[in-house]
């Protein structure tokens, strides 16, 4: 994700649940039933998988891939509208009286090359602003889409197991921070019913079974700025006739650390970084313009607005201290902290400890956040309380093999990323809904 939701993060602070509250006779029983229909389902589910691996797309590129999603959802019985915020999909099973409930999937992939080995293997290729690049689903998004597949199929097939509306949506766009947004924009929750809470996963490399549960906060805030310093081109020789904006950019990208390091309190978090730096063609021409790209994260308003506001004034600064005129300043893409619902979390973990045991790891609200961001968070801030679970995806051998050799795991958007798809989309289908069945929901208002 561009978020990254890395589970694994050591800020988790992810803890074993204790002693387990007993399950019902009747989640029990459902659980038993999901799992024969996860059985036979599964090998379709690892398909849509596989297919979508070999085929990623870019964000809101996602047309084959949100057709995939649209089909099998019709075919689990939903209502289903497509081109909701560019690619997005909805899809809507109305099942009596009841609450409305979201289940989010994101859908799309990152423009990177994928190095994993896999029969299965991305080779593919698309353009990304402007230039053509590898593509692969280095955030296991692919998994995401079939365990929303998985999610309808057993909900439609167990509807004598619970009660009112579900609205399930494949988001495009989650990479780049714009999907969810775009979603909103377009009318999801005016629509679409609006749901009452919801529900989304995100596999990780945390070790296959695992299902993690983060109280209050679990990400951070992400903003993200083009800035492009304006100079004055002309010949290598004779500077002085110049504004070069490369020594500008230069110096603006030692000076916005100061932010961090001398007005930002140490005990807060926040972390400024500097993705991309475009400027020139040759070596002996000074050009007339220099883009420096910015990524701010935080986990708390005040730092947010230091970092935006600390980044303009540096911005501005060094262009004014190299005779340019002002600066540029775009913003890209963001999206705030997410939040999960406390009351959700802990009856979440009260029905599923018995289902998966000492799998279920639990944060509470005073463990940090994970310094990834999450844009699941447009949904929560537009009203909609969740639970976003964290699923584990690397065989735990694997991972005690890479520890043995003092090898870190790959993470999320590495190019060596391959989770297992068995665990990771049948674990998210069963959490998402056994919480469903087992009325995980938020407290009365």
């Amino acid at each position: 994700m561009a978020k990254h939701w890395l589970w694994a993060a050591a800020s988790l602070a992810l803890l074993p649940v204790g002693a387990a509250a007993q399950t019902t006779p009747d989640l029990a029983a459902a659980n038993a039933r999901l799992s024969a229909l996860l059985d036979k389902n599964y090998p379709a589910l690892e398909a849509i998988y596989k297919d979508l691996h070999v085929n990623p797309e870019l964000g809101m590129q996602e047309v084959r891939t949100a057709g995939i999603l649209a089909k099998h959802l019709r075919a689990a019985g939903f209502t289903v509208t497509e081109k909701v915020g560019g690619t997005g999909v909805v899809a809507v099973l109305k099942n009596g009286a009841g609450p409305t409930i979201l289940v989010r999937a994101d859908m799309d992939a990152l423009p990177m090359e994928e190095k994993t080995g896999l029969a299965w293997a991305s080779k593919a290729r698309a353009t990304y602003e402007g230039r053509d690049v590898p593509v692969m689903h280095a955030c296991g998004h692919d998994t995401h889409v079939a365990y929303l597949v998985g999610v309808a199929q057993a909900l439609s097939a167990m509807r004598d197991s619970w009660s009112g509306t579900v609205v399930l949506i494949g988001q495009p766009a989650e990479e780049p921070l714009v999907g969810a947004r775009a979603m909103l924009d377009d009318g999801l929750l005016t629509r679409f019913p609006k749901p009452d809470f919801g529900f989304a996963a995100h596999v990780s490399n945390l070790p296959s079974g695992v299902v993690a549960i983060k109280a209050g906060a679990g990400s951070s805030a992400s903003d993200s700025y083009s800035i492009i310093f304006h100079g004055r081109g002309g010949h290598g020789s004779m500077p002085a006739a110049t504004i070069d904006p490369i020594p500008i950019a230069a110096r603006f990208v030692t000076d916005a650390q100061v932010v961090i390091s001398r007005e930002k309190d140490p005990a807060a978090f926040g972390v400024l970084t500097i993705g991309a730096i475009n400027a020139g063609s040759a070596p002996n021409i000074i050009p007339d313009s220099a883009e420096v790209k910015v990524n701010l994260r935080s986990q708390s308003p005040e730092v947010r607005k230091l970092l935006q506001d600390g980044t303009a004034r540096v911005a501005q600064a060094a262009a004014a201290m190299g005779k340019a005129p002002e600066p540029t300043i775009r913003y890209l893409s963001g999206t705030g902290v997410l939040t999960n619902d406390e009351t959700m979390a802990k009856a979440a973990v009260a029905a599923l400890t018995p289902v998966f045991g000492k799998g279920l790891v639990f944060a509470p609200a005073s463990a940090a956040p994970m310094s990834g961001s999450e844009d699941y968070s447009e949904f929560v801030d537009a009203g909609v309380p969740s639970l976003f679970f964290g699923i584990g995806g690397y065989d735990p051998a694997v991972l005690a093999d890479l520890k043995a050799k003092g090898e870190p795991a790959p993470t999320n958007h590495s190019p060596f990323f391959a989770p297992q798809a068995q665990p990771a989309i049948r674990n998210a289908v069963t959490a998402i809904v056994l919480s469903v069945i087992g009325g995980v929901r938020p407290a009365p208002q």
